[in-house]
């Protein structure tokens, strides 16, 4: 299965920006589509954007679109997200993972994806 890897968290003030970073060992066993998600304390988590690893077409959940951007790097085998205008309600711990289905429609459903990262800690302040 493939191993994921997060990184690129931290503690920025409202407004500010990071750009996060989940590695792969490989590309063959994702089938085709990778998705960034959140959790913040006490809640569920959330998925935040995803993207077809061969055609780079991408999704966003509406608290995140404009500000967002996920992109992969396939020789590099990565998918970052690039986060700017970041507002407090954005902490929360960041993981990558990949989709569960061969052949499946890139989704926004946490259950779908599987093979989490330890994940990647964003906090933001006011």
């Amino acid at each position: 299965q493939v191993q994921l890897a997060e990184s690129g968290g931290g503690s920025v003030q409202a407004g500010g920006s990071l750009k996060l970073s989940c590695e792969a060992s490989s590309f063959t066993d994702v089938n085709n589509c990778m998705g960034w998600f959140r959790q913040a304390p006490g809640k569920e988590r959330q998925a935040v954007a995803s993207i077809y690893i061969a055609g780079g077409i991408t999704n966003y959940v509406d608290s995140v679109k404009g500000r967002f951007t996920i992109s992969r790097d396939n020789a590099k085998k990565t998918v970052s997200l690039e986060m700017n205008r970041l507002k407090p309600e954005d902490t929360a711990m960041y993981y990558c993972a990949v989709l569960r289905y061969p052949g499946g429609v890139c989704t926004l459903f946490p259950p779908d994806f599987t093979n989490w990262g330890q994940g990647t800690q964003v906090t933001v302040s006011s």
